[in-house]
């Protein structure tokens, strides 16, 4: 069953020249949100993931030629487990700073990581989201007290 999250409407807090990253533990949905998001946007998009030894070349390079037309003619950037990219703060950096009016999506499930290799390239030039487990908010969209209630110690489990 999916489940609504507080941040669905990811075109909120898209903006031209810079890096959308959404943070999260692994298993929290960011994947998911990112999927959902693509499928009913009407930009021009690329989706790439970070475990892709290729993108990990281009995008951990610093080459600002490689990078750059590695992704021209594209509106969105979206790349999944962005950690994983050794350097990704500054490919992100070339990415919003040489393509005019593109947005960018990092998702990283280790934010430490993530953030420690994004904070200063971005500076600026950046907006997070941390995604954590399920909460009661979201839980009572979809059930009625009597079912939250029931089910509360389950849903402590993180």
């Amino acid at each position: 069953m999916k489940i609504p999250r507080y941040y669905e409407k990811l075109e909120n807090y898209l903006e031209p020249n810079k890096t959308l990253l959404i943070f999260g533990p692994r298993q929290v949905g960011k994947t998911t949100l990112l999927n959902d998001f693509l499928k009913t946007t009407k930009l021009k998009y690329r989706l790439e993931s970070g475990e892709n030894i290729r993108v990990q070349d281009i995008l951990g390079s610093q080459d600002f030629d490689q990078i750059k037309e590695f992704v021209e003619g594209y509106e969105l950037i979206a790349i999944d487990e962005a950690q994983k990219i050794k350097n990704i703060g500054m490919g992100l950096k070339i990415i919003v700073d040489q393509i005019p009016g593109i947005k960018v999506i990092a998702t990283g499930s280790s934010s430490f990581e993530l953030l420690g290799q994004t904070g200063e390239p971005l500076t600026g030039r950046k907006r997070t989201i941390s995604l954590f487990p399920v909460a009661q908010l979201e839980l009572k969209k979809l059930f009625n007290n009597y079912e939250l209630k029931s089910e509360l110690a389950e849903n402590l489990i993180f």
